[in-house]
């Protein structure tokens, strides 16, 4: 007998959830007494499918948790390439929440392991130092091309208040990972391999909860820097990087910047591709890879990097 599934999609106000084999369609409000309620009739054996939505699955994602049932959150692009491979282009909230469910039956999803209380609260306050980030970026562009000094006056305030309120959220963040063991033995692991700083080291445990879980392969490929192969017949095309996660990526080509020059095995694999006239962004991709591989062994193996 097939595995019940409900296929779950998400908005701000409601939840629109389709049950198979049973077919039966809902639609809750996206609150916590009401998913709490709905929680409470389902059974241990049913997967409960749906996308990752930022903002408007916490909710469900903190139920499902307490109630230590089973889920699953995909990848919206894999859904939606999904619904277009079994022919289906509308797209309606009830639609969706039917694709998830007809995707859970047809493939074999992984349950996703739910992060802890700390990790989720890391992840929060990394959105929000992004932001900041963002708005401290967009303020300098704005900078130079004020025109009124009174302008100008009043853009060097705002770019020293966002200053300030990010270097608070870095030692909130800071507090955070000190505060929770399972977060500071990594850090403290990671901290021994050059290149891996404060920032660098925050994104990897907010963003990447699984480094440590999977094999290297499956690791690369969920930061988006395993090549994938582009072949068909005799002809073979360059291997190319795609998806993954774009903020973890980011984080570590900057870290592979600075271990690319101190850690001996990645001087040596920079010196080998550039000898074979490799470019300097596919080398850069292919160190960020290995230090990412390095990495995930280190926190497996609960063992430091030993440079040698």
């Amino acid at each position: 007998m097939p595995q019940p599934v409900i296929g779950c999609d998400l908005s701000r106000a409601f939840l629109d959830l389709c049950g198979l084999p049973s077919g039966r369609m809902q639609r809750i409000p996206n609150t916590r007494d009401a998913i709490a309620e709905w929680a409470e009739t389902l059974t241990p054996d049913v997967l409960v499918v749906f996308e990752a939505t930022s903002g408007c699955d916490d909710i469900l994602i903190a139920t499902l948790t307490e109630h230590a049932h089973p889920f699953s959150r995909v990848n919206p692009r894999q859904a939606r390439e999904f619904a277009r491979a079994t022919g289906v282009l509308a797209k309606t909230d009830r639609v969706d929440a039917r694709v998830l469910a007809q995707m859970s039956a047809a493939l074999d999803l992984p349950v996703t392991r739910p992060v802890s209380p700390a990790r989720a609260t890391l992840a929060d306050f990394l959105r929000r130092r992004r932001q900041l980030v963002d708005m401290r970026k967009a303020e300098k562009l704005r900078r130079h091309s004020a025109g009124h000094d009174d302008i100008a006056e009043q853009i060097d305030a705002m770019i020293a208040l966002l200053s300030t309120q990010i270097s608070v959220l870095d030692q909130r963040i800071k507090a955070i990972i000190a505060a929770d063991r399972a977060l500071a033995e990594q850090a403290a692991l990671m901290s021994t391999v050059p290149g891996i700083g404060p920032t660098v080291m925050a994104v990897l445990l907010g963003e990447l909860p699984e480094l440590g879980t999977l094999c290297h392969r499956k690791i690369a490929s969920l930061a988006g820097l395993a090549p994938h192969a582009r072949e068909s017949g005799t002809w073979k095309g360059a291997r190319r990087i795609w998806g993954g996660r774009r903020k973890v990526r980011e984080a570590l080509y900057i870290a592979a910047l600075s271990a690319s020059r101190r850690v001996p095995a990645l001087i040596a694999m920079r010196d080998r591709m550039r000898a074979k006239g490799k470019a300097p962004k596919t080398i850069l991709i292919a160190i960020a890879c290995q230090l990412l591989v390095i990495l995930n062994a280190m926190i497996q193996k609960s063992q430091p990097l030993q440079i040698t």
